[in-house]
């Protein structure tokens, strides 16, 4: 069982960057073993897949809605991956959330509880 708690949303304006942490904990989980995902979903909208690391290689994929404004990264000593945003835009506006799948499976069965990043323009 892994247990998934995101922090660092908040109300920014357009432009600003924030930096989203994703705690990950598990009493007999080998985290190596797992691919880390961001996913948002703003209102009246799907979930939308942002970026992914493999906690292994630290290997990473974006999506292209992102790409060259959002980074990954983890903190292996700390079970933490973060997501640094910048240049933030109105339309990121959405609740953001981390999830966990075991690298070589599609599914992500593990989901935190959210964070909220609103921007102002």
């Amino acid at each position: 069982q892994v247990q998934l708690v995101e922090s660092g949303g908040g109300l920014v304006q357009a432009g600003d960057s924030l930096r989203l942490s994703c705690q990950a904990s598990g009493r007999t989980v080998t985290f190596n073993s797992y691919t880390m995902g961001w996913f948002r979903q703003a209102p009246g909208k799907e979930r939308e897949f942002l970026s992914l690391i493999r906690w292994s290689t630290g290997n990473t994929n974006y999506a292209n809605s992102v790409k060259g404004r959002f980074t990954i990264s983890r903190d292996n000593a700390k079970n933490t991956v973060f997501l640094q945003m910048t240049s933030l835009k109105p339309e990121d506006t959405a609740v953001y959330y981390c999830a966990a799948r075991v690298t070589g499976t599609f599914e992500y069965v593990y989901w935190g509880q959210g964070t909220q990043v609103t921007v102002s323009s």
